[in-house]
């Protein structure tokens, strides 16, 4: 297929130009024309971005009907997140180099399609095996469309602000997603079934994928080869990371096994790093972290879910068990996280020309440690506006500050071959992060409640101290994004 370059403009609500560099294939008989049209492939790529982060938490609050309804034990609850998370983080990589390779527009479409499918099989599941094998499917599709979400964004807009707009809102949503999805969850639990979080995918995904073979267009490939082994080494890495921990979780320390987990996964991950340091095409080019502002906002998009995931996790619990609400009231107070940030996206693209990604970051950064520190005081009498109000808005606002300026500074000055494998990495840092912090402050949780279990406590007592303890780790976590985000050195970011 003949291709043309098509520039375009077009302008935003504010009135300022909006640049289109694009190359728009020429209709042929087989296809419909691609029309250049910015908005609507930003609005199409990013419900779809939404729609895979969401699938991270959305089954949060339908976990207990989940397990009374397909027979689940409770360790094998976890892979119900688990399996989603880790497949599509251990497979991200891949996606974005295959979708350099293979045309990022036709992987993006293919992996929505899959998801989607992938969703109906999981909402359909009449076995606790069936839905855990759905879930993997959706982790495979999820991988595939995720990275090139990113990469098409910056083929679709010219370097400068409008990039940097896009490219936050598209950051905002990566990271105010988790929040959206237990509110989603909520309401689609208590009004209907937990069936339906799966359900909802169907038609957003199916509308993504034929709104964007007419209007997202396909940048230009890049020839190689997909590094299978890479991708093996690193997805079987980051599966035995965080294994290990959730048996430690649950079995301690002592065990072979879990050492052995742990060992393993150290060994293949040193394994893939040798191997990407010898490749001429490598999985993960290690020259991408060679820029200094790149490698620490990937740095900070690994801690930063890795310290926001235990609000998420360990507040559902403590909302449900310890406080009693129900499923759609806890989906409903999270809305102040993802209020506070979805706001930032209105105010940190015009902040970030000016001052650049230190200030906003460092900011963020510390909000998001204030907000933690407060949830280590929560006690089983701690009610929601008095306790939980405060912190999870400081983390919405935190988060946004934090996250938003990240996708910018990541991917600006990136080379054309390498922007999908660019893409693909910060959104590998976001779901291992999340995974492997999950799994860290679960170990800790766990060490934490049975110290307070053989102090014979009651139970709502045991899951409180233990939750404080996680919470505690968590905002040591947050602490070191401060310290990384302090590294950032340019004043500005072009786009």
């Amino acid at each position: 297929m003949q291709s043309t370059s098509t520039p375009s403009t077009t302008s935003d609500g504010a009135g300022s130009p909006l640049a289109v560099a694009a190359t728009v294939p020429v209709a042929s008989a087989a296809s419909p024309p691609v029309r250049a049209r910015p908005r609507l492939a930003l609005a199409v790529v990013v419900t779809a971005q939404l729609m895979l982060i969401l699938d991270a938490t959305v089954m949060n609050v339908a976990l207990p009907r989940i397990q009374a309804a397909l027979g689940f034990s409770a360790a094998g609850l976890a892979w119900v997140m688990s399996s989603y998370t880790l497949t599509f983080g251990g497979l991200l990589l891949l996606g974005g180099r295959a979708g350099d390779i293979l045309g990022r527009r036709r992987l993006f479409i293919g992996g929505v399609l899959l998801f989607t499918l992938a969703s109906m099989l999981g909402g359909l599941a009449p076995t606790a095996g069936w839905l855990i094998a759905a879930r993997v499917l959706q982790g495979v599709g999820a991988a595939a469309a995720g990275p090139n979400t990113v990469a098409l964004i910056t083929s679709t807009f010219a370097p400068g602000r409008e990039r940097i707009r896009a490219l936050a809102l598209l950051s905002a949503v990566s990271g105010g997603g988790f929040a959206i999805g237990l509110i989603v969850g909520g309401i689609l639990t208590e009004l209907a079934s937990w069936r339906w979080v799966l359900f909802i995918n169907v038609p957003f995904g199916v509308a993504a994928a034929v709104l964007a073979a007419r209007y997202v267009v396909e940048p230009p490939r890049h020839p190689g080869r997909p590094d299978v082994v890479g991708a093996v080494l690193a997805t079987g890495s980051v599966g035995l990371l965080v294994s290990s921990f959730l048996h430690a979780a649950s079995d301690g320390w002592a065990p072979v096994g879990t050492w052995g987990q742990l060992g393993a996964g150290l060994v293949l991950l040193a394994a893939f790093l040798g191997v990407e340091s010898r490749r001429a095409q490598p999985l993960l080019p290690l020259r991408l972290f060679a820029d200094r502002d790149r490698a620490a906002g990937y740095v900070n998009f690994l801690l930063g879910p890795a310290a926001m995931m235990s609000m998420f996790f360990f507040l559902t619990q403590f909302l449900q068990v310890v406080r009693g609400f129900g499923a759609l009231a806890t989906g409903f107070a999270f809305l102040p996280t993802a209020a506070g940030m979805f706001g930032m996206t209105r105010i940190v693209p015009r902040l970030l020309p000016r001052f650049g990604p230190r200030p906003l970051a460092v900011t963020g950064a510390l909000a998001m440690v204030v907000g933690i520190a407060g949830l280590t005081r929560l006690t089983v009498d701690t009610t929601y506006v008095g306790g939980v109000l405060g912190p999870m808005l400081l983390l919405g606002i935190g988060g946004g500050l934090s996250f938003t300026p990240l996708m910018p500074v990541v991917m600006a000055r990136i080379e054309p071959r390498d922007a999908g494998i660019a893409a693909g990495t910060l959104q590998t840092m976001q779901q291992v992060g999340g995974s492997l912090g999950l799994a860290v402050l679960v170990t800790v949780y766990g060490s934490a409640a049975a110290d307070a279990a053989r102090a014979h406590l009651p139970a709502p007592q045991v899951l409180v101290h233990g939750m404080t303890a996680a919470f505690t780790a968590s905002a040591l976590i947050a602490a070191v994004t401060v310290a990384v985000a302090l590294t950032f050195r340019r004043p500005a970011v072009t786009g």
